[in-house]
């Protein structure tokens, strides 16, 4: 028996129209359009289940939820739980409502997060550092003290900078999802939550750096690499070897000759495709361990391509982003033997329109 092929919805987001599976989510859907248009992502990761719903960065209206029920939704929703309907049309970077919300949304993430970037070895691929760049404003109307959290060091290879976390989760999910004894999670509430492991246990397990490349922010940090090197300074490689516990494929991050660092390969949205040990991410950090397969790809606008944030790394602006989704083509209905005459004859539709002939001052 033939399988039967679902049938494609379409939903239309900033006036660009893509077709997807039924149980899409819209940030899934605006994803296949691409990057110009995807919302952006603090807490969903797409390989970790459970994700999403936490940091509100991806809120988009819905201006009609479906061809058969064209009312919009009375609030903005978060793209990545929301799922499409045929018909649906959502408006991204083109609603001024949703821009408003995000920059709302990165003042807050803002108000206990530490401006210490130049210091921070998550500078240049941090995903808050992007979207308060793009979203963010220069001065705060926040007056009282940030929170602050002593360091940790979780195990030999991870540092807990708490004061720079905003609890969007990834860490949890992934060690609850690729390792059989999760032992840390998020204690307390409010103001006084954090990432904790409750009575000081080291996470030991063999998958347990992953948790580094999910940070979307500098709060865990690779022990073995603090204060090494800034990213723009460094070259990435693809590479891979035999590993009996992971598929063995990474990044390496050269600076010269050594390999300062390892990490798991990411995608286009800076997610990883496949976890890695720790044998390969800390303890294998010679070139001759290594089959080197040639450089990674990064995007052309990204920081470590041009080695600081500079004009090639901004976003169209909003009256831009506007602009293009508004835009119609206009289509002519007219004869196209009305309008051959018009052009072989001008001077005979001047008597109806004079005007139209003579030359501007």
């Amino acid at each position: 028996m033939e399988d039967v092929k679902p049938q494609l919805l379409k939903v239309t987001i900033d006036g660009i129209e893509v077709e997807v599976e039924p149980g899409t989510t819209i940030l899934q859907a605006a994803r296949k359009i691409g990057p110009e248009v995807a919302p952006p992502a603090m807490c969903y990761y797409q390989p970790l289940k459970g994700s999403g719903g936490k940091c509100r960065a991806c809120l988009v209206r819905v201006a009609a939820g479906s061809a058969k029920d064209p009312r919009p939704m009375p609030k903005l929703v978060a793209s990545c739980l929301t799922a499409v309907q045929d018909g649906m049309i959502v408006e991204n970077t083109t609603n001024p409502q949703v821009v408003d919300a995000r920059n709302g949304i990165v003042e807050f993430l803002l108000l206990n997060h530490p401006l210490d970037c130049p210091v921070c070895d998550q500078a240049g691929e941090c995903d808050l550092q992007n979207f308060a760049f793009d979203h963010g404003k220069v001065t705060t109307r926040y007056e009282e003290d940030r929170r602050t959290f002593e360091k940790h060091d979780l195990g030999p290879y991870i540092q807990l900078h708490m004061t720079r976390c905003i609890l969007c989760y990834r860490c949890v999910f992934t060690a609850d999802q690729i390792t059989n004894k999760r032992v840390h999670g998020v204690l307390g509430r409010g103001d006084a939550a954090e990432i904790g492991t409750y009575i000081e246990k080291a996470i030991d397990n063999d998958f347990s750096g992953n948790v580094i490349d999910v940070c979307p922010v500098g709060a865990l940090t690779d022990k073995t690499y603090r204060f090494k090197s800034r990213v723009w300074f460094s070259k990435p490689v693809d590479a891979h070897r035999d590993c009996p516990t992971c598929s063995g494929n990474v990044t390496l991050w050269y600076r010269g000759e050594e390999v300062i660092r390892v990490t798991a390969r990411k995608n286009e949205w800076n997610e990883v495709t496949e976890f890695i040990c720790n044998t390969c991410r800390f303890e294998t950090k010679k070139t001759s361990d290594w089959t080197i397969e040639g450089p990674t790809k990064i995007s052309r606008s990204s920081v470590i391509s041009a080695n600081k944030y500079r004009a090639d790394t901004i976003k169209p602006s909003f009256g831009q982003r506007l602009a293009a989704a508004e835009y119609k083509q206009i289509h002519d209905e007219r004869d196209t033997s009305q309008l051959q005459i018009e052009q072989l004859a001008p001077e005979r539709f001047a008597k109806v329109l004079p005007s139209a002939l003579e030359p501007e001052p």
